[in-house]
């Protein structure tokens, strides 16, 4: 039996991923350009302004929020150098507090906080988040760029975090092999994997660490 196609814009899981950040990937994102299959023009050129929340105590569960939705992934395996991650929660605001105590901030891996309602908005929540002394909120703006190369999802994106401005290139597939090849023909062996939520830490400074370049 073959492998399955993926096809870039719909949902397709458990996918590996190899992603980095740093300030410059103009020849990766050159060959990508051109080493791409035409891909659906909903893809090509694509604008989000997201929430991630960042704990210092968790580097497994990452959790984003865009349109007042949040989406928690959580870590599953690495495998030659490649991260398979999962979804581990789907929720929206108003949000009802059993869902924060249970799923939530359990996710985030921190003292519980006091809880005085039954259900919370967004602006609640993160009012929550910013009294934490563990837990921040990032804002994250993207302009992703979407590709296809070697049977693979890719995206070139310029990143802002908390305004300051990264650029990220990434490979995904359910095919470690394909990742592998287009990490390659990219011209980006060596470069270190990073993925948002350890990017964003270095970022703010969560972390004590480079990005890529």
């Amino acid at each position: 039996m073959g492998k399955k196609k993926l096809t870039i814009g719909e949902a397709s899981k458990p996918r590996f991923e190899y992603r980095t950040f740093g300030r410059d990937f103009e020849n990766a994102a050159f060959l990508m350009s051109r080493l791409s299959v035409p891909v659906p023009r909903k893809v090509w050129e694509r604008f989000s302004q997201e929430i991630y929340i960042v704990s210092r105590t968790n580097d497994v569960n990452n959790t984003k929020i865009r349109d007042g939705k949040m989406d928690i992934k959580t870590f599953v395996q690495e495998v030659d150098g490649l991260e398979q991650w999962n979804p581990l929660m789907k929720g929206e605001f108003p949000m009802k507090v059993d869902v924060l105590k249970n799923e939530v901030f359990p996710a985030f891996k921190v003292e519980m906080p006091e809880f005085e309602k039954d259900e919370y908005t967004l602006e609640e929540f993160l009012e929550i988040v910013k009294n934490h002394p563990d837990l921040q909120a990032v804002s994250v703006e993207k302009q992703r760029f979407g590709y296809m190369v070697n049977d693979t999802i890719c995206e070139v994106a310029n990143v802002w975090i908390n305004g300051a401005a990264v650029v990220t290139v990434n490979s995904e597939s359910t095919e470690i092999e394909d990742i592998k090849k287009t990490i390659k023909d990219l011209e980006l062996e060596g470069v270190e994997n990073i993925n948002y939520l350890q990017a964003i830490k270095r970022v703010i400074g969560m972390i004590d660490k480079k990005l890529a370049n």
